[in-house]
């Protein structure tokens, strides 16, 4: 069976990565993004809100937005998923905890600036997210996180209120 990063297109191209969370992935996200959305942060979680590309809906799903060097920024553990495809065309959205709401556009990163990004995030959500790194973890070295990087997308978070 293929894995997700090597599945082909219509085209015949290879899709980008993306691992589908499992059932109890998706419950769990429901409830980590009820919480956040009623004021209860899980170290640092977050409810993301953008708008959907295809329905105009706003979609939301939880997010652990990191801090590196004094910057927000938002990366996305599964791959090149909805949320990843609706925000590079909204160019921003909304993080929620609780009653705090605070409104945002982004800048993706483009994959040469993605390794010191990834192993910090990797060193604060690895616990949580390094099954989703195919073996790659904070320790990893230079060039096997390099080589994770276009699975990942990364985006810089400018806050606009």
């Amino acid at each position: 069976m293929p894995s997700p990063s090597s599945s082909a297109s219509a085209s015949g191209s290879p899709d980008p990565y993306y691992l589908k969370g499992s059932r109890l992935n998706v419950r769990l996200n429901g409830v980590i993004g009820w919480l956040a959305r009623h004021g209860f942060s899980l170290m640092g979680s977050a409810e993301l809100s953008v708008r959907g590309r295809k329905s105009g809906q706003m979609q939301r799903i939880p997010v652990n937005p990191f801090t590196y060097e004094g910057t927000q920024y938002l990366v996305s553990a599964r791959g090149h998923s909805q949320w990843v495809r609706n925000m590079r065309a909204a160019g921003g959205g909304e993080l929620r905890v609780g009653r705090k709401v605070r409104a945002f556009t982004v800048e993706e990163i483009p994959d040469a600036g993605k390794l010191p990004l990834l192993r910090g995030y990797l060193e604060k959500w690895g616990w949580e997210v390094n099954q989703y790194f195919k073996g790659v973890t904070a320790k990893s070295t230079d060039a096997e996180l390099e080589a994770a990087a276009a699975d990942h997308p990364v985006f810089r978070i400018t806050l606009t209120k």
